[in-house]
């Protein structure tokens, strides 16, 4: 574990003085409940550190947003926040590799998992936080937060398909359709592959835990091919 330890915080730019703090964060319920009283889950810190992820989350769009309203900034603030795009920050640092699960989420996928996820990414925010302030917080956090926002906001909420729908409309002979290539894996720990096609053309590959998600990742990929930012 100390191993993996320093190899995340290589990832996240953060060392920590207490490396019990990042232990509990990386702790999952289910691998707690094993430990029983040798361990605690991550629940607590993932409490606090959705606070920490509000306010700086917040801040940073009312300082580099002046023109917009308050309806618009809540909007957003939702977007960046919300289960989906924690998962996606999460995923970029890797950081299912570093999750302490207990047996039962460990065979059915819980790396993966999209709410263990996120949730571990919050707590992974505390950990810092109660380590080392917020100000280590926060440059933590806003390495995920764009200093610009996409033009279509479809694609700032994650909603991929509908900004890529958004693209193609404006050439009404084009067509988009979404293919399911593949499934694999137990019923309760399926993989999807999804090809999106534009004119019978393949524009775009994406795999996910449900046909939606590998959908989205689909159009994902697409909009990328095309010089969007996502």
């Amino acid at each position: 574990m100390e191993t993996d330890i320093h190899i995340l915080e290589e990832r996240i730019g953060y060392v920590f003085k207490n490396t019990a703090l990042i232990g509990e964060a990386l702790s999952h319920s289910s691998y707690a409940n094993e430990k029983k009283k040798q361990c605690s889950s991550n629940e607590r810190l993932e409490f606090l550190g959705d606070s920490v992820l509000s306010v700086v989350v917040s801040q940073h769009l009312f300082e580099r947003f002046p023109e917009l309203p308050e309806g618009e900034l809540t909007r957003i603030r939702a977007a960046l926040v919300c289960e989906r795009s924690l998962h996606r920050f999460a995923r970029q640092i890797g950081l299912g590799e570093f999750l302490r699960l207990g047996k039962g989420e460990e065979h059915t996928g819980g790396r993966e998992r999209p709410s263990i996820l996120a949730d571990a990414f919050e707590a992974v925010i505390a950990a810092i936080y109660l380590d080392g302030g917020l100000e280590p917080a926060r440059r933590h956090i806003l390495r995920f937060i764009p200093d610009t926002l996409p033009q279509d906001r479809a694609i700032l909420f994650g909603d991929y398909k509908t900004a890529l729908q958004e693209v193609v409309q404006k050439n009404p002979e084009e067509r988009v359709e979404y293919l399911l290539i593949s499934e694999s894996g137990p019923d309760h720990n399926k993989t999807f592959e999804v090809d999106v096609c534009l004119n019978s053309n393949v524009i775009g590959r994406g795999t996910g835990k449900s046909k939606k998600e590998a959908e989205q990742m689909a159009a994902c990929e697409a909009l990328k091919l095309m010089g969007y930012e996502t």
